[in-house]
This record gives C-alpha cells, sequence and structure tokens, in this order.
C-alpha cells in the first residue's frame, strides 16, 4: 500500500485527507441521524399525556427541547399555543428550519468531497503524464515497457480519487434521503401537535385519543 502511495505521488496527500475526512463526516452522520435519536417513538402522545394531566409546564419543556430535534420542535410550538394557531405554526416553522440545517450539517463537506476527489486524482495522473513525456523527451525515445509502467504509476492517482469519490457520493445521496425522510416524518408529528391542541379535531397519539 505504502509503495502506492509513494508511486502517486505528492496529490496522494490531498486525496488520502479527502478520505479521512469522509469517513469521519459518515461515522458522525450516521450516529446523529439515527430515527431514534432524531424522532423517538411516542414522544407526542407523551407530551399529551402531560397537556392533559396539566403537568406541562418550562422544566418539562426545557426536558423537551434537550430530549430530540423533534422535541425541539414540539417545545417550540407548546411554548407559543397561547397566541393562536398561526403564531404555533410559525414557531414551529422556524424550529424546524433550525432543527434542518443542524441535520444536514457536513452534507455539503461530503458532497465537495465527493466531487473534488477524482479531479485531484486527475490532476495527478495528469502532472505524472507530463513528467513521464518530458524525461522520454529529454532522453531520447522510450521503449514501450517503460511507457506503460509510467503510464500506470500516474494513473494511480485516477484510481486512488475514484476509491474515495464513489463512495462518498453513496453516502450523500443517502444521508440527504435520510434527511428528508425524519424531516417528513418531524412534520407529520408537528401537524399533529397543532390540530390537538388547537381542538380542530382528534388525532390518534399512538393510543392515545385527543
Amino acid at each position: 500500500m505504502w509503495e502506492l502511495v509513494k508511486a502517486g505521488g505528492w496529490i496522494m496527500l490531498p486525496i488520502i485527507m479527502c478520505s479521512i475526512v469522509a469517513a469521519a463526516i459518515v461515522a458522525e452522520r450516521l450516529w446523529t441521524l439515527r430515527p431514534s435519536r432524531v424522532t423517538p417513538p411516542n414522544l407526542l402522545g407523551k407530551v399529551w399525556q402531560w397537556i392533559k394531566d396539566k403537568k406541562l409546564n418550562n422544566q418539562k419543556l426545557k426536558e423537551l427541547r434537550a430530549d430530540s430535534p423533534l422535541g425541539e420542535i414540539l417545545a417550540a410550538g407548546l411554548a407559543n399555543s397561547k397566541h393562536g394557531r398561526e403564531i404555533m405554526k410559525e414557531c414551529i416553522e422556524e424550529a424546524a428550519a433550525r432543527v434542518v440545517h443542524d441535520m444536514e450539517r457536513y452534507l455539503n463537506a461530503l458532497g465537495t468531497i465527493a466531487g473534488i476527489a477524482p479531479l485531484l486524482g486527475l490532476l495527478g495522473t495528469v502532472l505524472g503524464m507530463i513528467e513521464i513525456f518530458s524525461s522520454f523527451m529529454g532522453a531520447g525515445m522510450a521503449n514501450a515497457p517503460v511507457l506503460a509502467g509510467g503510464i500506470a504509476k500516474a494513473l494511480i492517482t485516477t484510481a486512488a480519487g475514484l476509491i474515495v469519490a464513489i463512495p462518498a457520493l453513496f453516502f450523500h445521496r443517502y444521508l440527504q434521503r435520510r434527511v428528508d425522510e425524519l424531516v417528513v416524518g418531524m412534520e407529520q408529528e408537528a401537524i399533529k401537535l397543532v390540530e390537538v391542541v388547537q381542538g380542530d379535531r382528534e388525532v390518534d397519539l399512538g393510543g392515545d385519543k385527543a
């Protein structure tokens, strides 16, 4: 492995750095975007039980905000529920925008790595080819085996760039899709909260009826 890195030249350093950063982002986002952490099951039902039992106070709202991203959205709506349906919805939307921004953290960086890694590999190959042909011009015509060996070394960076870019692109799309799915789930829970708090209709809250 070390021989391949040496053969690829200095351009292998930024490619390796890209691979390390991409792996760290993927691991961190997979852990952070777990559905059980973002949208805990039965959270809305528990909140509605607090309301029915008249246990909802500032301390409960503080606990709800710290519980999960969904809890932060629900707490924003509950804290302003007395001001009417529209104000409650606006507060939920503002909190949701902050939550979604946090959920999408580092995804742009991952997408950038997916785009830049193959370009770095191609740059390394082009520089390697220039070096090879420049040396041949100075020493006269080279034989085919020597030329083939030099080209093979030059292509190492392209291969390395693609090895980094393909998984990075896959996980970028995968994580973006997960964020979209989690956002839809949180929107549905927030709509249920508005409907039950404002008394528009009865909603099934995981076994509890409004």
